[in-house]
């Protein structure tokens, strides 16, 4: 996406929040404890219908899943929709959004990992979107922790300023740019596609992944570099990369993401708050941001 993002109305006392399972199966017993903490803040959280729901992996059939996400869409009342869990299966649902209708009263989505796949779409229409953890993370820390915390002042208009210890791997810079990325080989197979979120002008990419090979990131990133989007890169970000094993090439992920990245001659931070790991922050997707590295921290920010 390019030119002005459009931010979803902030959410006021009273505002419905939906929540929908458009990918794999939950223990319905995190989203049973999600409920509560989302009352506190003052909302009125519902459970869609398929949520709770097995079919195979996934929480319901394709159909059951569309249908859920498209009345949270739909309806007027609903102002932010939280993906349960990811998984596997948003990608099913991308062709049949209702994108009119979405664009025509945009609300909060909220989620990571396979929940980037909405990012993607949402990014494709120039709506700005959270990148978060999800129900799991408000039913074990009662919303009581940083990135919950965070999130809840995204969704009332705040915007976010965060300041994370140096990494030796660091480049130091400055940069402006819109925010893009999100789980790398859910973000990997849409790219050249109408939904792929690499496509901003002036991109500050950040990037995770759970129990993906390193040379399957390798090759991602070679996807990026080779298609022009480091190129156009104005700061990367190197989220969690967890469950891995080494190989005969690399011992560890972020030292090929060193290799990968230390001719680019932009700020480049390493061991960022986000991924599959608790204390995951929540940052806005399509929207614009400000990354600083320096010797002592790296400061990350995104007004409102």
């Amino acid at each position: 996406m390019d030119g002005k993002v459009i931010y979803p109305r902030e959410l006021a006392v009273g505002d419905r929040i939906a929540i929908v399972s458009p990918a794999s199966s939950i223990d319905p017993a995190l989203v049973e404890g999600a409920l509560p903490v989302l009352r506190s803040q003052g909302w009125n959280p519902y459970v869609a219908s398929s949520a709770l729901g097995n079919d195979g992996s996934y929480s319901g059939s394709m159909e059951a899943r569309l249908a859920d996400l498209t009345e949270a869409v739909c309806d007027p009342s609903v102002r932010a929709i939280l993906c349960s869990r990811g998984g596997y299966g948003a990608v099913h649902l991308l062709e049949r959004f209702p994108a009119g209708q979405f664009l025509a009263d945009p609300k909060w989505i909220i989620g990571f990992s396979d929940i980037s796949a909405l990012h993607a779409l949402a990014s494709r229409l120039g709506v700005a979107s959270v990148h978060s953890s999800m129900c799991k993370n408000l039913a074990i820390n009662g919303g009581e922790d940083p990135a919950a915390n965070a999130l809840f002042g995204i969704l009332r208009g705040e915007g976010i300023s965060y300041e994370v210890a140096p990494h030796p791997y660091n480049v130091a810079g400055a940069a402006s740019g819109t925010l893009v990325g999100g789980n790398m080989a859910v973000l990997g197979g849409l790219i050249g596609t109408c939904y792929d979120i690499f496509r901003a002008s002036d991109p500050i990419i950040f990037i995770e992944d759970i129990a993906e090979p390193i040379y399957k990131v390798e090759r991602l990133l070679y996807q990026l570099r080779l298609s022009g989007v480091l190129s156009r890169a104005k700061g990367i970000i190197v989220g969690q990369f967890t469950e891995y094993n080494p190989d005969r090439n690399y011992m560890a992920m972020y030292d090929m993401i060193r290799d990968m990245t230390r001719d680019l001659g932009i700020p480049v931070a390493f061991d960022f708050p986000v991924g599959h790991v608790d204390g995951n922050m929540p940052v806005i997707e399509s929207a614009p941001c400000h990354l600083e590295v320096t010797g002592d921290k790296v400061t990350f920010f995104q007004a409102r």
